[in-house]
């Protein structure tokens, strides 16, 4: 059984840990922002802070939804070609169908949610790689957007029409054009929801189960098929809302338009703490990752900066963030093997902890001469200590340099006797 010490460090090492991964994107997202607010043109101000927001929704929904997917330990490539397909069919319902705006926006929830339901289907229920699953899904909804449409746009209704109602939802424009940024409520309100399906429901514990291991999951009685299913789901919801956000942002929506908005919502994820492997993540980091990519598309051009370099920037950013989450795994998984040297002192700190604490609670009860044989005692098992420990080290890297040495030797003699061997084996044959 390990001393008590050893079990606090590793409590400690492993809390630590989790608190800075916890940590590092608030704290860079911050830094990023102060960086572009000093060195950007007019970067700290109120129009620049609402470009941010509306920059962020669309990719911040799908990446929202993508969480959920990820944690299961799958991957949906699909997001932003579905959440565009929705909205394009939308707009074409709206457009050319004749459809009222209020089912047009029913109608873009229910095509993205279909998409969701059938992802789920091919990977839970036909055991489809999710890649290749989400792949094909990813191609099948461009097809689709373009045939609702006949290969036409879709243009939404401006502010000023009565069916443009739907636009003060992500933003409030007065009229005196001060702009209010409403699309952040719905962004937070998500997430928070989100949260609290990921963390207080039943749901959310098997979906972290199933990307933890998921045949533990399923010997354990989890209903992987249907969790697994809901994860899928729930990504096609936000990627419903995502079409909503794009159309009341940016009004025209293309055919096969969407196809890279995966990459960033994955990213935002990423940066945001999930893990790629399955089981770790949450959607208040996600927003945080989002936030970042957001950041960067509206400073680099304060800087005289094209777009394009917030590509760049994305890819180092989601490196680092990914090399970080090997090394968080690495770390988790490490297992210390506790020498002779370290077991002794952790037993000999449990023991002075305890002297210190009799000495502390019976400082009251104890006699002059008891408190200070205590202490003497504290001061002498300390010396001892540094003096033991110190030579025990000592002993084991003599030992360990000894075991090293005589492996090299043993395999030296091993490689003379091959050669011996082969030689002999030349002249036999000639």
């Amino acid at each position: 059984m390990l001393p008590t010490t050893l079990l606090k460090k590793d409590t400690a090492r492993r809390l630590r840990d989790e608190s800075l991964q916890k940590l590092l994107a608030p704290l860079a997202l911050v830094l990023i922002y102060l960086f572009f607010g000093f060195f950007g043109r007019n970067f700290f101000t109120y129009n620049m802070l609402v470009n941010i927001l509306d920059a962020s929704y669309y990719i911040g929904f799908l990446s929202l939804g993508v969480t959920f997917v990820i944690i299961t330990g799958g991957i949906d490539l699909s997001v932003g070609t579905v959440a565009m397909c929705a909205a394009i069919v939308g707009g074409t319902a709206f457009r050319t169908w004749g459809w009222s705006m209020g089912p047009a926006l029913l109608l873009i929830m229910g095509v993205a949610l279909a998409f969701g339901l059938f992802n789920g289907i091919m990977v839970a229920k036909l055991k489809l790689p999710p890649f290749i699953a989400t792949l094909g899904t990813m191609m099948i909804s461009m097809g689709v957007g373009s045939i609702a449409s006949n290969v036409r746009s879709a243009a939404f209704p401006p502010r000023t029409d009565a069916a443009g109602w739907f636009r003060d939802i992500f933003k409030v424009i007065t009229p005196e054009r001060f702009a209010i940024p409403t699309g952040a409520l719905v962004l937070f309100g998500i997430t928070i929801v989100f949260h609290i399906i990921l963390t207080r429901t039943k749901m959310g514990r098997y979906i972290f189960a199933i990307g933890s291991n998921k045949e533990a999951a399923r010997l354990s009685g989890v209903n992987v098929d249907r969790w697994l299913m809901a994860a899928y789901v729930v990504s096609g919801f936000a990627a419903g809302v995502s079409g909503i956000a794009f159309a009341a942002i940016y009004t025209t929506v293309m055919p096969a338009q969407g196809q890279g908005f995966e990459l960033f919502a994955i990213a935002g994820a990423v940066i945001g703490g999930t893990s790629l492997s399955g089981g770790v993540g949450s959607v208040f980091g996600t927003l945080i990752g989002v936030f970042i990519m957001a950041v960067l598309r509206s400073g680099l051009p304060a800087m005289d900066l094209q777009a394009h370099y917030q590509t760049f920037f994305t890819g180092v950013v989601v490196i680092g963030a990914v090399l970080l989450d090997i090394y968080r795994n690495k770390k988790v998984s490490e297992v210390k093997i506790q020498t002779a040297a370290d077991l002794y002192k952790a037993a000999m700190i449990d023991k002075i902890r305890a002297l210190k604490a009799r000495l502390a609670t019976e400082r009251n009860t104890l006699s002059g001469e008891q408190a200070a044989a205590l202490r003497a005692e504290i001061k002498s098992l300390k010396a001892e200590l540094r003096v033991t420990f110190k030579r025990m080290k000592a002993e084991e890297k003599r030992e360990a340099a000894r075991i090293q040495a005589e492996e090299r030797a043993a395999e030296r003699e091993f490689r003379e006797l091959l050669k011996k061997q082969e030689g002999q084996g030349e002249e036999t044959t000639g």
